[in-house]
């Protein structure tokens, strides 16, 4: 679950973000933040460790690309969720309905006496 702790981070999820949109260079990144280029460099180097992000060299540049695969793990673990939580949601829905029945009965055999 590396990758959800890399994006745990707002600076690393916005990398994320900004890759998503397209490759960039470190340098091009580090335009888009108020901190230094080391910095930049370790957030990216957890995002590569986790395998959000890949790094090809051209020319003098290093550039930055979003890795689709790396997503995988995050797929996994939001699908688990939503299932987990789409069941608690249909659960709590039908206790619901079962409450406004009876309610809704109650209030028929009140006013009928």
């Amino acid at each position: 679950m590396q990758s959800l702790l890399a994006i745990a981070d707002p600076t690393r999820r916005r990398i994320v973000e900004l890759l998503a949109a397209r490759e960039r260079t470190a340098g091009e990144l580090v335009d888009e933040f108020d901190m230094s280029a080391p910095a930049i460099s370790q957030h990216l180097k957890v995002l590569r460790e986790a395998g959000l992000v890949t790094v090809r060299v051209e020319g003098q540049s290093r550039v930055q690309s979003l890795n689709p695969e790396g997503l995988g793990d995050l797929e996994d673990w939001l699908q688990r969720t939503r299932s987990v939580w789409s069941r608690r949601i249909d659960a709590l829905e039908s206790e619901l309905r079962a409450e406004d029945e009876a309610s809704e009965k109650k209030r028929r055999q009140n006013t009928s006496t």
